[in-house]
């Protein structure tokens, strides 16, 4: 049992450091938790935003559910009978000739046979020859002398990390990757798949190389296992949005969350770690928990973790933002079937678009086309900074060309996320466990940045950082008690 009264600070009150915070108190009630949120109101990113009268989501705006942790939080928290899966499934992708569906037999958007290949949309014949080469190419072989069977088996040639562009082009070919699996796999990290790492992303794809000896084959295995277990829905959350998981654990943690409290520096003093704040405060803690951005990490723990900044700052983050837009009434049929469309780097000012008023119908909608934007992504997010007027008017401009709708909308609104989207780079996964390796004990860190970009790995990565907290802190006291223990006299 942790000591009665022990104390964690959790910085962050997003999902990261609110699922940390309960994981801790419902483990051990005798905890004193608090946890440290620098704006006015908890729930990070799971935010929303007021637009022409609808409420809509300026963050995520559902749980992946085959990564089951966020929605098996939303049942505990007792949201379970309020889950809901999007009204509508299917996407699309921008091309020069217009939106094309994605094939609706694919795993992460890499068709699983031949025929599939022959008809991929987006790809030239040309492209999908150079695809189906896939089939043929020997795999690569792995470092370290294993035989590149085994799930544990580094990649690349050395046993080190290999970019994620590298693996799609050598097995698909450039113009697959650029045009029709980079838009996808890409866009869920903002980021560029010639830096990214595809061990730290997509790790499944290395082990269909490995297993399969073909991407191709590998979709097609994925797809079986698929079928076999009769998956539901792909997208889950709950009913009045992904901010009602947030909501709900800042009302179990009744008080613990306090708002404004921009923490600036963690000290060590008297055997007790010093969390100070702005305002400040100082709040002594036995173990202190940094649910934030990377970058924040660094910064509030340069004085007592120098160790882990090289390796904090080596994390780097893009910047992104939301453009909503919503439309006049009658607009909502000019939006065709599915819940959006990603798009190729470069080919247009957004990278993706989400029809809101497809995928999550309301009633508060009535007849209006909603749709949701996303610009700027690593390497080009420097649009994040231009004026509202033209971000908006550059979007709803392209929209016109994809579809129906006017070039202009009823109401819009540019929400920014700035250094808000760690980008997972080569040699990520080593990055990170030298943080937590450097880190002095009784500090954590937690969150995006290490883990997993999506709601469940942050959700699974926070349960594993309060089972971290807890043992350190069982250690401690173990520690404590035998050091008042007397000695047995001989």
């Amino acid at each position: 049992m942790t000591a009665a009264g022990a104390r964690v600070v959790v910085v962050g009150g997003g999902v990261s450091g609110l699922t940390t915070a309960y994981r801790l108190v419902t483990r051990d009630p005798s905890l004193d938790v608090v946890v440290l949120e620098a704006s006015e109101r908890p729930g990070g990113k799971l935010a929303t935003v007021e637009v022409a009268g609808l409420t809509l989501p300026a963050g995520a705006d559902a749980f992946l559910a085959r990564k089951p942790w966020a929605v098996d939080l939303c049942r505990e928290l007792g949201l379970g009978k309020e889950l809901v899966a999007p009204a509508t499934t299917g996407a699309h992708l921008w091309t020069d000739e217009g939106l094309v569906p994605f094939l609706p037999e694919s795993a992460f958007g890499i068709p699983g046979d031949v025929g599939d290949v022959m008809r991929w949309p987006g790809v030239s014949p040309k492209g999908r020859r150079r695809a189906l080469q896939d089939l043929l190419i020997r795999k690569r072989k792995h470092g370290g002398g294993g035989d590149g069977d085994a799930p544990g088996d580094a990649p690349g040639d050395d046993g080190g990390d290999e970019t994620l562009g590298s693996l799609l082009r050598r097995r698909l070919g450039d113009e697959a990757t650029d045009s029709a699996v980079a838009p996808l796999l890409a866009g869920l990290y903002a980021g560029d798949v010639d830096r990214l790492s595809a061990r730290a992303t997509f790790p499944e794809l290395l082990q269909w190389e490995s297993w399969q000896g073909s991407l191709i084959r590998g979709a097609q295995a994925a797809r079986r296992q698929t079928r076999r277990a009769e998956a539901g829905p792909v997208f889950l959350r709950p009913r009045a949005g992904v901010h009602a998981l947030t909501d709900a654990l800042a009302d179990r943690l009744d008080g613990r969350v306090r708002t404004n409290a921009t923490v600036e520096t963690v000290l060590s003093r008297g055997g007790r770690w010093h969390v100070r704040t702005a305002d400040g405060h100082d709040h002594g803690a036995d173990a202190v928990v940094v649910a934030a951005e990377a970058h924040t990490a660094r910064r509030v723990l340069a004085v007592v973790a120098r160790g882990a900044t090289d390796d904090l700052e080596a994390i780097p983050a893009a910047s992104t933002a939301v453009v909503l837009l919503v439309y006049d009434e009658g607009t909502r049929d000019a939006l065709p079937d599915g819940t959006g469309f990603v798009v190729p780097r470069g080919k247009a000012p957004m990278t993706a678009a989400t029809w809101l008023s497809n995928k999550w119908p309301h009633e508060s909608f009535g007849s209006r086309a909603v749709v949701r934007c996303y610009v700027g992504a690593a390497g080009i997010d420097e649009v994040v900074d231009e004026p509202d007027d033209d971000i908006v008017e550059a979007c709803a401009r392209h929209l016109a060309a994809a579809v129906p709708l006017p070039e202009r909308p009823a109401d819009a609104l540019v929400v920014r996320w700035y250094d808000a989207m760690p980008q997972y780079e080569l040699g990520h996964v080593e990055r990170v466990a030298r943080i937590r390796h450097r880190l002095p004990g009784g500090i954590f860190v937690t969150g995006q940045p290490y883990d997993g970009v999506g709601v469940p790995d942050c959700v699974r990565a926070a349960g594993e950082t309060a089972e971290a907290v807890t043992a350190h802190l069982e250690r401690s006291t173990r520690t404590h008690d035998a050091a008042k223990t007397p000695a047995r006299p001989t």
